[in-house]
């Protein structure tokens, strides 16, 4: 399979045609309604883009094609002045971030989906807008399924060719064949009908897009092949990593990954283990590929058995960081307290890094960030941000504070206050375009029900409407400064509240001594309830202020413990803290300790993190740790750490991900890059080659605490 990546980045890349093609087909009817022109130009890209079949392929279906055409200039700038004109969602307005229903494609089939369509058309016969919508959504469906032909003639078509197999050919242009005109019956044929509708995502240009439970959707179809006896093990695995070396084309053409997360194990509808055979073969695939993407998450439950956690731990421990573990019973939780039903709340995948989805249900997922640790200085200087013009509420100044409860209190205020900023951020954002101009046919298709309602997706065809998400940044930002200013504050009594705030304003040059009394109090992630105390109040405040709000479809906003590496970015706009960081600095990584101040090992870091309640965390929460590779290469070191991560969702952590790479290697990674051009990291959400990271990004992960 490897022959596969080396041809992949083998392959030619002329610069992108997709607008060129786009604007092909919004020419052939110029006079369409807007939503009709929209499924015109996916049409014209996806059957006019060229098919490419790799000589070490065994699934049809790349994106290649779109970088292997001659540009013409001329009609490049007139195709980009129609498209740029006709315009797109962005990712704020719920574009992309989505997991389709693949379980119902595998089921109904594209015949299926066709009749249903049909159905609806008569159905609302006398409504021209849910009329157009249809139709938009068929000529989107007839193109994906002349994409399926169009590869399966291309197949055969290079039968006799030198470097290819005949009988590879063969099969495949017969799966896809079989696949544009019935259901399928076997693995080969499930999993190409899923791989050419997430392709169609991508040369649609969207990014993100999950392919949710494969290891459910497609594993009645590996039973039966079993029985049957067409396929083996091996050749199960093989066609995986087919697939998923065809997510690194992004890598090859666009110069950065594509995060299409898989979501492996968990429960079912009823509550029992999920845990198949295919759950092994996913993560065996991404281990054998060893690349970036796609991002692995597996949900594990009580029920998940201990060598399903440690095939995932082993994975890990190859550098690679996949998969990221998810905590299925704090998740499912605190998805059915946002009132989403039991059934569909276990059902759950992930999008993007970690975000928490409702399969095929609901709008794309969007998100912002909420830059927590900015309400720190509105307290200390009466609203005033010191590093950015951003402006809280003036609740006074803070030598009228004389007690830790009513400098809380100023702090809710302006977390309030930057909560109905970011929403209005978001609202606005919203409000820029009008929806029925911006219908999306083709991803509609595996939403329940927009075919049945006749609707788009983000027009109240889906059964959920659109959530937004909050990454909450800087929690261990928030808690240690918190309690710095109680200890030396308001127990030690070694500093003024006034001191301090003057002591921040000079970035502490001068103050030296009162820098090390706030970097020698308590620090989360040690666990040491004065801090800790301090983690779960913000989690269960901020939970508590963005429940009260509704995104403009009347859907909930979600928080999410995460960051990704906005903390770096957000600590640009934060002057120096309470708990002894320089202005501008990094705030604290996601959901994690303060990188270098969890000192005293796994179990009391632990501890602390699974003290907050994160059932009122919706979107999902992110621990980055850092392990010796030792850990994972001895087997009872292993089992230890599989012992300590089952003791931590136990106790109600949410997730973990973790980096298996020495802090030597890493240093020397930064300075000798040309050594390694294969070395892979867990970012924060996401995995990616660290020397391709900027330096500040490799700097974060390298000051993470080395855990042993």
């Amino acid at each position: 399979m490897h022959n596969l990546l080396k041809e992949i980045e083998s392959q030619p890349n002329l610069g992108c045609c997709r607008t060129i093609l786009a604007y092909h087909g919004l020419s052939e009817n110029l006079t369409a309604p807007n939503v009709v022109l929209r499924a015109n130009v996916f049409r014209s890209i996806l059957t006019e883009c060229p098919p490419v079949v790799y000589q070490n392929d065994l699934i049809l279906g790349n994106f290649a094609g779109l970088y292997s055409l001659p540009i013409d200039e001329r009609e490049e700038k007139l195709a980009n002045t129609f498209i740029d004109l006709l315009g797109t969602r962005d990712f704020f307005q719920h574009s992309d971030h989505f997991t389709a229903d693949y379980e119902k494609l595998l089921r109904v089939g594209v015949p299926g989906l066709l009749e249903e369509i049909q159905a609806s058309l008569e159905k609302y016969a006398g409504d021209q807008e849910k009329t157009n919508t249809l139709r938009a959504m068929e000529i989107c469906l007839r193109a994906y399924k002349e994409l399926l032909l169009i590869y399966s003639e291309k197949a055969i078509s290079l039968c006799g060719i030198p470097g290819y197999n005949n009988d590879i050919l063969r099969k495949m242009s017969a799966d896809a064949q079989t696949v544009a005109f019935e259901k399928p019956t076997t693995f080969r044929q499930a999993l190409q009908l899923v791989w050419a509708w997430h392709l169609s995502f991508c040369l649609e240009g969207k990014f993100a897009m999950a392919l949710g439970r494969m290891d459910q959707y497609l594993y009645p179809f590996y039973l039966a092949d079993k029985a049957a006896g067409r396929i083996t093990d091996e050749e199960a695995v093989a066609l995986f990593e087919a697939v998923f070396a065809k997510i690194h084309e992004w890598h090859h053409f666009l110069k950065y990954e594509d995060v299409a997360n898989i979501c492996i194990a968990g429960v079912d509808e009823n509550g029992e283990d999920a845990t198949n055979e295919l759950s092994y073969f996913i993560i065996e695939a991404v281990k054998n590929l060893n690349i970036p993407g796609p991002n692995l998450s597996a949900r594990i439950s009580a029920k998940t058995p201990d060598s399903l956690l440690d095939a995932a731990l082993v994975s890990i421990g190859t550098g690679l960081g996949y998969p990221a573990l998810m905590n299925n019973e704090v998740n499912v939780e605190a998805l059915i307290k946002k009132g989403y039903e039991v059934k569909d709340s276990r059902n759950f995948t992930m999008v993007g890094c970690v975000e928490n989805f409702l399969t095929g249900q609901q709008p794309p997922w969007a998100d912002g960030r909420y830059n927590a640790p900015v309400c720190l200085d509105y307290v200390f200087f009466n609203g005033y941000g010191t590093q950015n013009f951003r402006h809280g509420i003036k609740t006074g100044d803070c030598s009228e504070i004389q007690t830790m409860d009513e400098f809380i209190r100023r702090l809710e205020i302006q977390l309030r206050r930057l909560a109905d900023e970011e929403m209005l951020l978001y609202q606005l954002r919203c409000d820029k375009i009008n929806p029925i101009n911006y219908q999306q046919p083709f991803l509609s298709i595996l939403c329940q029900d927009c075919i049945g309602r006749g609707l788009d997706v983000n027009m109240g065809g889906a059964k959920y409407p659109a959530t937004y998400g909050l990454g909450i940044m800087g929690i261990a930002t928030m808690a240690d400064s918190l309690a710095a200013i109680e200890q030396v504050v308001f127990i030690d009594k070694k500093a003024t509240l006034t001191e301090l705030r003057d002591a921040l304003a000079a970035d502490f040059v001068g103050y030296a001594d009162l820098q090390q009394l706030l970097l020698d109090a308590p620090k989360y992630g040690n666990n040491r309830e004065i801090v800790d105390k301090y983690a779960v109040w913000f989690v269960r405040k901020v939970a508590e202020i963005f429940d009260e709000k509704r995104t403009p479809q009347g859907g909930r906003v979600f928080c999410g413990i995460a960051s990704n590496i906005n903390n770096i970015y957000a600590g640009k706009e934060v002057g120096a803290t309470p708990d002894g960081r320089k202005a501008g600095a990094p705030v604290s990584d996601a959901a994690s300790p303060m990188y270098g101040k969890d000192c005293r090992g796994s179990t009391a870091t632990f501890n602390s993190l699974m003290k907050p309640d994160y059932t009122d965390i919706a979107v999902g929460s992110v621990i980055n740790q850092k392990y010796s590779p030792v850990m994972f290469s001895d087997p009872e070191k292993r089992r230890k750490l599989l012992a300590l991560i089952r003791t931590y969702f136990e106790g109600g952590g949410q997730e973990v991900q973790i980096n298996a790479t020495s802090r030597e290697t890493l240093i020397d990674a930064m300075n000798h890059p040309e050594k390694y051009p294969n070395l892979i990291v867990r970012v924060s959400g996401f995995s990616a080659y660290y020397v391709t990271l900027n330096r500040m990004v490799q700097e974060d992960i390298l000051n993470r605490t080395q855990q042993r």
